[in-house]
């Protein structure tokens, strides 16, 4: 009975083990994508780190606490930073292009434009901050 139990929890912590590599390269695949795209943006500005932030008017995360975390940075940072809005439901194409599967989900690019971090699900200010590597301003 023990050998049982020991031979299911490690089947569990390979299939674990295995899920998380999953989504790492998964991660690392979409920031190299985004590199590339982050020009297709007319409103993009070179020199300025930035958020592309999916969302859809639908999202009730989106709403109650992912917009309010990026216009908080927004408040605090003012122009150091630029935040690119894509509404996935009128940009399907765009979001399936990004690797976009659920919003929201926040690309970060440093002030050379090379990307940083995905983030799939709300993600908060303070974290965003960090992220921009802008550290020494405080939410």
């Amino acid at each position: 009975m023990l050998s049982g139990i020991l031979e299911r929890s490690l089947v569990v912590l390979v299939l674990l083990i295995g899920l998380l590599a999953a989504f790492w390269l998964l991660n690392r695949f979409l920031l190299r994508q985004a590199g590339s795209r982050l020009a297709e943006f007319s409103e993009y500005r070179p020199g300025l780190p930035a958020i592309v932030y999916f969302t859809t008017p639908t999202c009730a995360p989106c709403r109650t606490q992912q917009r309010p975390a990026i216009r908080r940075l927004q408040e605090r940072l003012g122009n150091w930073f630029q935040v690119i809005e894509v509404d996935a439901g009128v940009r399907p194409d765009v979001a399936h292009r990004w690797g976009v599967m659920s919003v929201p989900t926040t690309f970060v690019f440093d002030a050379q434009g090379r990307p940083r971090y995905v983030n799939h699900g709300v993600v908060s200010a303070e974290t965003l901050l960090k992220q921009l590597d802008l550290e020494d301003f405080s939410i």
